[in-house]
């Protein structure tokens, strides 16, 4: 075939360049129309409201990344699905009836209903064309490159109404100019904290090998950032993971307690900080601060890690322990094993820090199941965190006379 290309200026808005193919074998033919400027500086939005036939025969001139809208129809050709034309608002019309009706044979023989909503649709757009009743035309285009003609330029068209408009992020994605948004917000750096995977070298624990850690930044929902920690041993296949509050010490400690009535709670989120204890009052057991350190898991895994702590002991259940002690044991790993599956009993979290957290599936209201105290640390418990004796403020005075 052959293609003809034509350099043109429209009347009251810019140079545009048209291209026409034919063929002289099937007698195919098309038009398509492409902005010979540049990207205008913000998007345009024309809105017509077409009460006369007359109104059928404007130019109209749609790029690529325009989109048209019918909203009594509820119509709309979406930006990019069609080539940019230069033609009229019947042709407009026209091209969606026939783009509707290409599949159509092929959809009467498979689906006859979606067939015959169809035909009903393309009835309806054809009736535009007579403009029995008036209706609206929206053209849209963030490149602002697109046109529909005004008959009284140079003269205001009281139909007419167009609307320039500041490009969104997307808008701007979509033409491939994020590179040029000049007013664009610099990234926050906690931002991309949050959004990427931390790595650094250090030592397996085990075997003392060269392994990663990897350390991420984590918020968790009603609740606050938390830094979580992984390390895999590629020698010795050791792994481990450890979480880290992500802010200060609370003003007040925290005493979490949950009771447990259905194998549904199991699944719940724990966050257990390095100063969190944990008790189970009918097992009669109670795990101290720092044992397990810092974890980030469910309810059922925190339980299974406090029986693997225990099964995995040598001076508990293995070789060096007492056929006595080993009988309890035993005992209090099935008793561990029924709350995991049907028993009822009581899960209490006390961390003087504040900074553990058991989900509330039913956030943001309360909880009939979890409640949450809030205590005064003792003194004791302040020695143990080390606050006793922090100084934040005053200290630089007195280091500078005691020099």
């Amino acid at each position: 075939g052959v293609t003809r290309l034509l350099l043109t200026r429209i009347p009251f808005f810019k140079e545009i360049i048209v291209s026409s193919f034919s063929c002289d074998s099937c007698s195919w033919s098309n038009t398509e129309i492409q902005s010979a400027g540049r990207i205008q500086e913000q998007g345009v939005r024309y809105t017509l409201a077409v009460t006369s036939r007359q109104d059928m025969n404007r130019e109209v001139v749609k790029t690529d990344c325009a989109s048209a809208r019918i909203p009594e129809l509820d119509f709309e050709i979406p930006a990019f699905s069609q080539k940019g034309v230069l033609t009229t608002l019947e042709g407009i019309i026209d091209r969606a009836v026939a783009g509707l009706e290409q599949d159509q044979p092929a959809r009467r023989a498979t689906d006859q209903e979606v067939a015959r909503k169809i035909d009903e649709f393309v009835g309806k757009l054809r009736q535009l064309k007579e403009v029995n009743s008036p209706f609206t035309f929206i053209l849209d285009d963030p490149s602002g490159n697109s046109f529909v003609e005004n008959p009284r330029a140079p003269q205001r068209d009281e139909a007419l109404l167009v609307t320039r408009y500041r490009r969104s992020p997307q808008q701007c994605a979509q033409l491939g100019l994020e590179g040029e948004e000049v007013d664009a917000k610099p990234p926050d750096a906690a931002e991309d904290l949050r959004d990427e995977v931390l790595q650094f070298n250090t030592n397996c624990p085990e075997c003392n090998a060269p392994a990663s850690t990897n350390m991420k930044l984590v918020q968790i929902p009603h609740f606050k950032e938390v830094i979580i920690m992984a390390t895999n041993c590629d020698s010795c296949g050791h792994r481990t993971n450890e979480v880290k509050s992500g802010g200060a010490i609370e003003p007040q400690g925290t005493r979490i307690t949950l009771r447990i009535t259905d194998p549904s709670d199991m699944t719940r989120d724990i966050l257990k900080s390095e100063t969190c204890s944990v008790e189970i009052p009918e097992l009669e057991f109670e795990l101290g601060m720092g044992a397990l350190g810092g974890k980030f898991t469910t309810l059922e895994g925190l339980l299974k890690d406090i029986r693997d702590l225990v099964e995995k002991n040598p001076f508990t259940l293995g070789d060096s322990s007492t056929p006595s002690r080993t009988g309890k044991l035993q005992e209090f790993i099935g008793k561990l094993q029924d709350v995991k599956g049907k028993a009822q009993a009581h899960f209490i979290m006390d961390d003087p820090a504040g900074n553990s957290y058991l989900q509330n599936v039913y956030a943001p209201e309360e909880d009939p199941e979890l409640s949450v105290q809030r205590y005064e640390r003792t003194f004791e418990q302040n020695e143990e965190l080390g606050l006793n004796d922090m100084r934040t403020e005053g200290y630089e005075p007195e280091a500078a006379s005691g020099r």
